[in-house]
């Protein structure tokens, strides 16, 4: 009786074993699979806040493992985005404002684009430093301070891309600028659109 008695008690040990081992990876991997679809559909739920969703979808979902679910984080990816887009932009402009056989009203309009972008670079790096830095206290102030900045940096994207319209440009020239210009104003609407989410939140 008592080694028939051990060996069902040794049986009975080992299937809760293996069925608690079993149910402990299967969580695991569950989990990990799920991740990414979370991580993925968090971006486009956010991303569905803004003027430009599908841009907004577009530029943030490769960072999907790095924002993971955190309104703080997709805000701060989105002024990345934004920054690295009016960085490569004014670079751009700056060389082709060098360029030979443009019109001085071309040119004009090129090298004030080139300083709004400047400043608008400015803006969007002030943002992110501070939203990086933001510790606990003061939460209203930081995020009043990264609203007001950006705001700025799209009212310089406008401004940028006035100087571009009317006739009296080179249509190509125009036309390539002008795209570049909206779409960074895109992605600063965005990113705006993000970090008023995160402030909502947040409070």
């Amino acid at each position: 009786m008592e080694p028939s008695f051990s060996k069902h008690f040794f049986t009975s040990s080992l299937i809760v074993l293996l069925f608690t081992t079993c149910s402990i990876f299967c969580s695991i991997s569950a989990a990990r699979d799920l991740a990414p679809k979370t991580n993925t559909e968090f971006i486009k739920t956010s991303c569905g806040a803004t003027t430009y969703p599908k841009l907004c979808v577009a530029s943030l979902s490769s960072q999907a493992s790095v924002i993971q679910t955190s309104p703080k984080l997709i805000a701060c990816a989105a002024l990345n985005v934004t920054l690295s887009s009016a960085r490569s932009t004014s670079t751009m402009m700056l060389k082709l404002s060098h360029g030979h056989g443009m019109k001085p009203r071309e040119v004009a309009a090129m090298r004030d684009c080139v300083e709004l972008l400047s400043d608008s670079v400015d803006e969007l790096q002030r943002s992110i430093s501070k939203m990086v830095n933001f510790r606990s206290s003061g939460f209203e102030l930081m995020i009043s301070d990264v609203q007001t900045w950006v705001s700025a940096a799209l009212t310089d994207e406008g401004t940028c891309s006035d100087g571009f319209a009317g006739n009296g440009l080179n249509g190509n020239l125009k036309t390539v600028v002008r795209g570049r210009i909206v779409n960074i104003a895109q992605l600063t609407s965005n990113a705006l659109a993000l970090i008023n989410r995160y402030a909502s939140v947040h409070s």
